[in-house]
């Protein structure tokens, strides 16, 4: 697929997302395209939603990032799910493990 030359909105929000994952991580550009198998050029495509996303390519991204792939199609600006979900991703494992089994309780 030809690379586009005007960002798809949606691509574009994904890759807004990916870059600052990436750079909160303090990653660069070329550590997180080696470790995902691609070329820094189509990551670079894919952060300024120019290049399709599919849903390997999302979750290779995620391992690199060393996160889940839900993280990049979260957008905490946009409600209170997402709002909780990256509350959840800036816990440590111990403590998401702990909220979990008390969220169960309730049930």
């Amino acid at each position: 697929m030809p690379r586009r030359t005007i960002p798809e909105p949606h691509a574009a929000k994904v890759g807004e997302r990916l870059r600052a994952l990436r750079l909160e991580r303090g990653l660069s550009l070329g550590d997180v395209a080696d470790a995902a198998k691609f070329s820094k050029g189509h990551l670079s495509s894919i952060e300024h939603g120019l290049a399709a996303i599919t849903v390997p390519t999302i979750f290779r991204i995620a391992h690199a990032l060393g996160l889940s792939p839900l993280y990049l199609l979260t957008f905490p600006e946009d409600d209170e799910w997402a709002r909780a979900a990256e509350l959840f991703r800036k816990m440590p494992a111990r403590e998401v493990a702990k909220v979990r089994r008390e969220l169960a309780k309730r049930r």
